[in-house]
């Protein structure tokens, strides 16, 4: 289910490192020194974050976000 969702991977000159994170998933996000690091921890984040929710009963967001040029170009 990773692939559904859109993942934002950045650098913060704050963190001195790569921030990833899925806007369809409050507060999913992770970090690494490298944008590969910053992925493979997200996916960490992504499963526990879904874990969770289904624990919880909480319902699980379908994949909608789309950054704006992608709106554009459809």
């Amino acid at each position: 289910m990773m692939r559904d969702y859109h993942i934002n991977i950045f650098y913060s000159e704050e963190d001195q490192g790569y921030i990833a994170d899925i806007p369809d998933l409050v507060a999913c996000s992770a970090f690494g020194q490298t944008p590969f690091e910053a992925l493979a921890e997200l996916e960490k984040a992504k499963t526990a974050w879904l874990a969770s929710a289904k624990a919880l009963g909480k319902s699980i967001p379908r994949p909608k976000y789309r950054p704006l040029i992608y709106q554009l170009a459809a």
